[in-house]
């Protein structure tokens, strides 16, 4: 019997933008301090993406470039593209059919996948199963956010965590069982009213007075999130190695999503790993939605080594959260 097709990732990429924003500079902006911002995020400086009409696929463009040009493959060959974000260049269409067009992929078909910080971690789950179908071959999972476009500047509680960024990883079959094993995805939407954006979308059309009222910036009672982030990002990971009768000893790297120091810290004590096995890039780039997870692969690629496990863990607006299990298979 000819063994299972898995869905391996076989490369990955990332893009940040050049221009930094650091605590200091927020400092001018609004009522805050570095000293306050480190110690309750963990951030230092996060990168913006500047320039007039620059949407989120400016930066997708050169990480699926990136990414092709490492693989050694063609834009033509690509099936799929699946970009999650919350800041697609425009409602429609899809960023991924603009993203497809400007690098070649005449071939793929795409979409847009819309759960916030867990937008990866969907995206990565609905790849893996395209390519565990048997019926495509390579199939690129983005996860991006421009996140500078929607948050207030004038909020000292928001605008000091996000940035802009975006990952990309490309998934094909896999002959050696290697690959994506495992996805705990979970959503519950009466946390929309803790973390949201209102206006913008069909409910609140966009009004001279959603505008005068400030309603298509991101919105969070940090606390509240923070409560169910943590309890969410840690029951998930938890969860999804005990289902796998796994312990935080066979785990080579914690990926967390990239929210909050103290949401990762705590996220890798509840299933028991030392701070050397948790990737953290938090302090270079603040929380990038949904290119977190993508651009810590990235930036630790060089690492990984052929059969780790990875737990990769999320929690995002409205609420959606979830952890994958992946056997690295490169």
């Amino acid at each position: 019997m000819a063994n299972k097709i898995t869905a391996a990732i076989t490369a990955v990429n990332g893009y940040v933008p050049e221009d930094k924003l650091t605590n200091f500079d927020l400092e001018k902006i609004v009522e805050t301090n570095d000293e306050w911002i480190r110690t309750r995020t963990g951030i230092e400086e996060r990168r913006i993406l500047k320039g007039e009409g620059k949407g989120v696929s400016e930066m997708i463009v050169p990480a699926v470039k990136g990414l092709l040009e490492k693989r050694g493959i063609d834009a033509t060959e690509v099936d799929c593209i699946i970009v999650a974000t919350v800041t697609p260049d425009m409602v429609f269409p899809a960023t991924a059919n603009l993203v497809a067009h400007k690098v070649g992929a005449v071939n793929a078909f795409g979409y847009d996948v819309s759960a916030a910080c867990s937008g990866f971690l969907y995206a990565l789950t609905q790849g893996t199963a395209l390519i565990e179908s048997g019926r495509y071959k390579k199939v690129i999972v983005v996860g991006a956010d421009k996140m500078s476009a929607i948050v207030d500047y004038t909020d000292r509680t928001t605008c000091i965590i996000f940035g802009d960024g975006a990952g990309a990883a490309l998934l094909e079959p896999n002959e050696e069982g290697l690959g994506i094993k495992d996805s705990l995805l979970k959503s519950d939407g009466s946390g929309a009213q803790y973390l949201r954006m209102k206006a913008g979308g069909s409910a609140y059309p966009a009004s001279a007075e959603t505008v005068a009222n400030r309603e298509h910036y991101a919105y969070q009672e940090g606390q509240t999130v923070f409560k169910f982030a943590v309890k969410g990002m840690a029951d998930v990971s938890a969860e999804l190695l005990e289902r796998n009768n796994l312990t935080g000893n066979d785990i080579a790297w914690l990926v967390p999503h990239q929210a909050n120091l103290r949401i990762i810290d705590a996220t890798a004590n509840r299933i028991g790993l030392p701070k050397e096995k948790v990737m953290i890039n938090i302090q270079k780039y603040g929380n990038t939605t949904a290119a977190t997870i993508p651009l810590c692969l990235w930036e630790w690629e060089s690492r990984l080594k052929k059969g780790d496990k990875l737990v990769l863990a999320a929690f995002g607006g409205g609420f959606t959260w979830g952890a994958t299990l992946i056997d690295w298979a490169y």
